[in-house]
């Protein structure tokens, strides 16, 4: 997926400025999807050059004028086109699974602590997923069917951050009686 279908993804709804379009990401598409302030500007940019999104000035009183960005139909219809189009999965760059393929007796106690952090880490977004959950996708069964996908995207960030749990709990007592087998 390219940042510029996740980008018109958040406009399908609600014209944006690029500022409320970063936060929006902050907090909903960025769970999943990752990007800079920069790059979604940068990519604003490049959407209203191809003609998939119009901007306008909007004048603000005691404050420079906002430019809020809405997806034109050649936008509706790209943004179609993709969804149509084969998904591929993306594989995980992660520097925490090369530094495991490095685990030594010196280094144990690092990576078990590195483990831990990433642990509480997913702690925090699994509480902001199930709050999430909780608060606006109660009655998935009731929901309009672009929030039943939602949903569903929801569902499967919650279950991925519920078996990373899973996963660190059992490389933290891997490691714990690996460090033991090591100073014994």
């Amino acid at each position: 997926m390219a940042l510029s279908h996740a980008i018109m993804t958040a406009l399908l709804e609600d014209e944006m400025s690029g500022y409320e379009l970063a936060k929006a990401f902050d907090v909903t598409l960025g769970l999943f999807w990752h990007a800079s302030h920069q790059q979604i500007y940068k990519e604003l940019h490049k959407l209203t050059d191809k003609g998939w999104l119009e901007k306008e000035p909007v004048v603000q009183q005691g404050k420079p004028d906002k430019i809020v960005h809405r997806l034109t139909g050649a936008g509706r219809e790209a943004l179609a086109e993709w969804v149509w189009g084969e998904s591929r999965m993306q594989e995980a760059k992660d520097d925490l699974w090369v530094k495991l393929y490095n685990l030594s007796a010196d280094n144990i106690s690092r990576l078990s602590a590195e483990i831990v952090q990433r642990r509480e880490e997913m702690m925090g977004r699994l509480y902001l997923y199930e709050k999430i959950r909780r608060r606006h996708y109660d009655d998935p069964e009731s929901l309009p069917i672009r929030r039943k996908g939602i949903y569903l995207a929801l569902i499967a960030g919650i279950r991925q951050g519920e078996n990373f749990l899973q996963w660190c709990d059992e490389a933290l007592e891997f490691l714990a009686r690996a460090e033991n087998t090591a100073t014994a």
